[in-house]
């Protein structure tokens, strides 16, 4: 009966992995009842890596090539069974194998704007996506941190894990770049890097390594567009505020045309356009008397306290930074002296 039992049994001579399908990160050797024969082969083939457990524990790790599965080759599954006096045919281990392949083209991106700290704006919301590659580097850390004893383990099951620790790490990639919020579009692949850096570790924790990282888009919330269209103004109008001032009354001539008419009648347009013109005309030369001064009388304390609050609120807009303004100011006020 033992005999028969013997010979009914299913023996290994050969353990290899033929990947069928993209996006298998580990797969597990299906044993069932079969058993392993002493001095039977392993291959595992190029960007493949095999790991041996017994009863739970991580034995011995295999690189690309071919072996012959002996007491020498398993030095630590030899320990775990107390192979030193006698080695056991057939035996049971379970094997596993490792796609090491680079998993390319893996999205990331913010759901919803992440909040971060800029050196110019204070605390921004940023948006921003790109994508990633990365690759299992570690066998025997990826099987004891994720996968485990599962037969298979796929791309799509890290997916959301993985994408998660990459918009973790984007306050500090932007801390770490030293590159100012306004910049970052123009410096996307050194924001790249920084990213990478700051999140490669949390992949090695897994038995992974971040290969690349690609920042395709960082979109501005709409009330800083509206800012850094007002400072792409200012410059167009050399910071003269006078000037300035025409050309944001230019910019909303439109809307002002819309809404003095009423009916949207040609007369009312006309208003609409009247009021927007004189509006830019008052506003223009009352910021032209406080930095230039009055032609005869001098300048009138009122005039300036006037032209200060608009100053003011243009620095509240982001319009002018801080020392833009106190320039203005300091230049103003001395004009009353």
């Amino acid at each position: 009966m033992a005999l028969m039992d013997f010979i009914k049994k299913q023996f290994i001579d050969i353990l290899q992995w033929t990947e069928g399908t993209d996006g298998v990160l580990a797969w597990r050797y299906p044993m069932a009842e079969f058993e392993i024969q002493y001095g039977a082969s392993l291959t595992v083939r190029e960007s493949q890596m095999a790991l041996f457990v017994n009863e739970g524990k991580v034995a011995d790790v295999f690189g690309p090539g071919m072996y012959k599965l002996t007491t020498q080759t398993l030095p630590v599954l030899t320990y775990l069974k107390n192979w030193d006096k006698l080695f056991e045919s057939p035996f049971k281990s379970d094997v596993y194998f490792f796609s090491t392949r680079q998993q390319v083209d893996q999205r990331w991106g913010t759901q919803q704007p992440v909040t971060i700290r800029d050196k110019d704006f204070g605390a921004v919301r940023l948006r921003a996506f790109g994508n990633y590659a990365y690759r299992v580097a570690d066998p025997k850390k990826f099987h004891t941190e994720i996968s485990g004893t599962r037969d298979s383990y796929a791309v799509a099951d890290l997916d959301g894990q993985l994408r998660g620790l990459m918009l973790q790490h984007i306050s500090d990639a932007v801390a770490a770049s030293g590159i100012a919020f306004l910049d970052l579009a123009a410096n996307q692949i050194e924001f790249a890097k920084q990213i990478q850096a700051a999140t490669a570790p949390s992949f090695e924790a897994l038995g992974l390594k971040l290969e690349t990282v690609t920042v395709q888009n960082v979109s501005l919330p709409e009330e800083l567009q509206k800012i850094l269209d007002q400072k792409i103004g200012m410059g167009m109008v050399g910071g003269d505020m006078g000037k300035f001032m025409q050309y944001q009354t230019a910019q909303s001539m439109p809307e002002l045309a819309k809404g003095a008419g009423g009916g949207g009648s040609v007369a009312g347009d006309a208003m609409g356009l009247g009021a927007g013109v004189a509006l830019g005309q008052v506003m223009a030369q009352q910021l032209q008397a406080g930095l230039q001064g009055g032609a005869a009388g001098g300048v009138k304390p009122a005039e300036v306290m006037a032209t200060l609050e608009k100053l003011g609120e243009l620095k509240a807009k982001g319009v002018l930074t801080e020392e833009e303004f106190a320039a203005k100011k300091a230049e103003l006020l001395k004009k009353l002296a």
